[in-house]
């Protein structure tokens, strides 16, 4: 294995086009983690490293390891490229539900594709803004030490602006680089990329406060070793899950003769929607504190009862209590299902199967066929979205066997992080080998 894994960076190294792909895609991450820790204009950071590092913060903690450890510096990327991704599944998820825009990608996929990505930008806009409006919101509403203000004198007012349109602005930026790596350096994977450089940057950080912090520390340290391993060994059995469907290809008449009829095989992934349903979920199940947080700022009387059921709302959904997970694990798997179930429509199998002339033994072509296979993919969809569903309230679970403490909130980064971890490694692995392929390299590093 050290053998292969050596002879496959000598080679990657050697194809020059390749290697500068590479280097490149190296340069500009750089300059996203330098642009990371440039703090928006007025925000006391002591204030704010206070909230994460108590044990109630865990909703922010996730917030943070999503955005790239941005969120601790509430630096001008401190939402990451997720507006754009939002907006890039609100497309997705509207597609099948308007009939005009159903028709195009049925008519002309390419144009369809290129239209979505259009308007794909032009929603990220407004979403950034919104987005980084809300998450001040929040972060206001969690602060429960109001002699320390995480922004002071935020309001409306023109600083208030100015901070959320430079907050767009580095969103903005963040999708600029991502497409820069995408089309420089190493071919779409520029979004996936930047996501994972800030979640490994921050795992370093994590192990040494982990080691220095005595006894519950070292206790962290442990379980955070061991939920690594056990998280990397589902996650690979689950990403590398299929259930691979027999097709019948007629055989064609070649000359005088007639080939028979190939039998094949079409493979249905056990978890076909990936990250995407813990990225949704963890948006929708932040409306209400948003909400929530703008009623505090409106209403910021501790005496009025709305004030009140504000704050009760805040704190429920701070990632603290019980009610927060069981809420979490329902939307993961809900939205696992229902993601999952739009893009195997939108795949259209049983249309591609009979324009090829390929059939299921037994199951006659056409809507019969696109049943089966929805039957059998929601089935096996099963085990995939409570994984999912798993991953995303494991810190809940671990704590209720070992007190943690305050470290808690790193299992949410190991679990969730991990997930989006192993999948852009796997996804680059595999997109290396194939340019190497292309170039003469004939061997596998991994066992398939």
């Amino acid at each position: 294995m050290l053998r292969k894994a050596i002879s496959f960076l000598r080679h990657l190294w050697a194809a020059e086009d390749l290697r500068n792909r590479v280097l490149i895609s190296v340069g500009l991450l750089v300059i996203y983690r330098v642009a990371a820790h440039i703090p928006v204009p007025g925000v006391n950071l002591e204030a704010l490293r206070s909230l994460l590092s108590t044990e109630g913060s865990t909703f922010l903690n996730m917030l943070d390891m999503l955005s790239g450890g941005t969120l601790s510096n509430f630096s001008v990327m401190a939402m990451g490229p997720y507006p754009y991704i939002t907006a890039q599944i609100i497309l997705q998820l509207l597609a099948p539900i308007i009939p005009g825009m159903e028709q195009r990608q049925r008519e002309d996929p390419q144009g369809a594709r290129r239209w979505m990505e259009r308007w794909t930008y032009y929603i990220a806009v407004p979403m950034a803004a919104l987005q980084s409006l809300s998450q001040i919101g929040i972060v206001n509403a969690i602060n429960t030490n109001t002699a320390q203000p995480i922004l002071p004198n935020f309001g409306w007012n023109l600083p208030s602006v100015a901070v959320i349109v430079t907050m767009t602005a580095g969103t903005m930026f963040a999708i600029w680089l991502g497409e820069l790596i995408s089309e420089y350096g190493l071919r779409n994977q520029g979004l996936s990329l930047i996501i994972f450089a800030g979640i490994v940057s921050r795992i370093p950080a994590n192990l040494v406060g982990m080691i220095t912090g005595g006894t519950v520390g070292m206790t962290s340290f442990v379980v955070y070793l061991l939920v690594i391993v056990a998280v990397i060994f589902l996650i690979i059995i689950v990403q590398q899950g299929r259930r691979n469907i027999p097709v019948m290809y007629p055989g064609r008449r070649i000359g005088f003769r007639q080939a028979m009829p190939v039998r094949a095989n079409l493979p249905l992934m056990v978890n076909m929607a990936g990250m995407i349903p813990l990225i949704f979920a963890g948006t929708f199940i932040s409306m209400p504190s948003v909400a929530a947080g703008w009623i505090v700022q409106a209403v910021p009387d501790t005496t009025n009862w709305l004030n009140g059921a504000a704050m009760s709302v805040v704190r429920f959904m701070n990632g603290a209590s019980a009610g927060y997970y069981i809420i979490f694990f329902v939307l993961v798997v809900a939205f696992t299902f229902f993601y999952t179930d739009v893009q195997f429509t939108q795949a259209n199998f049983a249309e591609n199967l009979r324009r090829s002339g390929a059939q299921i033994p037994g199951v006659t072509s056409g809507d019969a066929t696109q049943k089966y296979l929805t039957r059998v993919m929601r089935r096996i969809t099963f085990p995939g979205a409570f994984f999912l569903g798993f991953v995303a309230i494991l810190p809940f679970l671990v704590g209720l066997v070992v007190d943690l403490g305050s470290q808690r909130s790193q299992l949410l980064i190991t679990s969730s992080g991990l997930l989006i971890v192993v999948g852009v490694v796997r996804e680059l692995y595999f997109t290396l080998e194939a340019e190497l392929k292309l170039r003469g390299y004939d061997e596998s590093l991994l066992v398939k």
